[in-house]
């Protein structure tokens, strides 16, 4: 029998949701040689700044490879991420499974570099289909340890988001706002790939909750759009905080280093939150996981493990952990 005084607590507390919130809260996404070099320097810098690397990297080969040149830009790709320091945290996105390039993506990336990436990210999946044949590819060039991360873009794609989340394969799901609203044939406005726009349209607002309920079902990490209007910090902090909050994302992407920490800063919790948190997870272990008072309120498992996930998402975005909390992030 577990001792539950010495357990940990995600052991304790975390069943099918234990995969959420394991992930950093920004992925950074850029395709062009000069701009991942950069990027991998400053996950570095920022990794030494924090304490822990705050965001992943994503290199793309999806949008960022030119037409015709796909394998040279997957090479490239590739030699840059093994450039990488061992602890970086560095990811790719291919081609979509119905794409020429897709299969010699895989086989480049993944068949030379399996050890490398932290997950592969298969773009514009419409279905469990995509999913599967997206893992027997990543399974035939030595990746079947390698999580995989999958954008849904479509109405199509939204209505079997829950079958997608499902896949034990699939560690994240994102949303494709420009190519969601494009997919409509001109029934959604073009403003809806803006800031307020993509806040306010109705279906727009009601793919973002689908996709987010179907990964919270399924302990997936829910991951929300990008924000055009990158070089306004407060347009990006603004929506990550909404997404964060209003929402239910643990995650977001960013295309441009001045989103990075904003993003960070808006799915953090407070240090008034964090010190809550803190009381309440070692109290809890004080009694044994038993139920507890904390300034007058009634607390049990349920409660719990909300605040245990709150301290984790902390550690993710590097805030500073109270020594009596510590411990469990060694």
């Amino acid at each position: 029998m577990t001792d539950l005084t010495t357990a940990h607590p995600r052991d304790v507390l975390l069943g099918a949701q234990g995969a959420t919130g394991q992930l950093p809260t920004c992925d950074h996404y850029c395709g062009m040689e000069a701009r991942i070099r950069k990027s991998l320097q400053l996950q570095a810098e920022m990794t030494e700044e924090f304490g822990a690397c705050v965001f992943d990297l994503t290199m793309d080969c999806e949008d960022g490879a030119p037409v015709g040149g796909e394998a040279e830009h997957a090479a490239m790709v590739l030699e840059l991420a093994r450039s990488a320091a061992a602890d970086a945290r560095v990811s790719v996105r291919v081609h979509p499974v119905d794409h020429p390039a897709f299969a010699a993506d895989v086989e480049t990336l993944v068949g030379q570099g399996a050890a490398i990436w932290r997950h592969v990210m298969i773009p514009k999946v419409e279905s469990l289909a995509d999913v599967e044949l997206a893992v027997q590819h990543v399974d035939a060039h030595s990746g079947q340890q390698m999580p995989l991360q999958v954008l849904l873009e479509s109405s199509f794609a939204i209505h079997n988001a829950f079958e997608i989340a499902a896949h034990p394969r699939v560690q994240s799901i994102s949303f494709g706002l420009m190519d969601f609203v494009s997919a409509h044939g001109g029934a959604i406005p073009g403003d809806a790939m803006g800031l307020e726009g993509q806040f306010s349209h109705p279906l727009v607002m009601r793919a973002k909750l689908e996709l987010a309920a179907a990964c919270h079902a399924y302990g997936k990490t829910p991951s929300h759009c990008v924000v055009t209007e990158f070089s306004n910090t407060d347009a990006i902090q603004h929506a990550a905080e909404r997404a964060a909050r209003e929402l239910g994302y643990t995650r977001m992407w960013s295309i441009h280093p001045a989103q990075i920490r904003p993003i960070i800063e808006a799915f953090a919790p407070t240090e008034a939150e964090i010190g809550d948190a803190a009381e309440i997870i070692a109290a809890a272990i004080a009694a044994e996981w038993a139920p507890v008072s904390h300034k007058k309120k009634l607390h049990d498992r349920a409660s719990y493990r909300y605040y245990w996930q709150l301290l984790e998402r902390a550690h993710a975005t590097g805030k500073s952990l109270p020594e009596t909390i510590q411990g469990f992030f060694a």
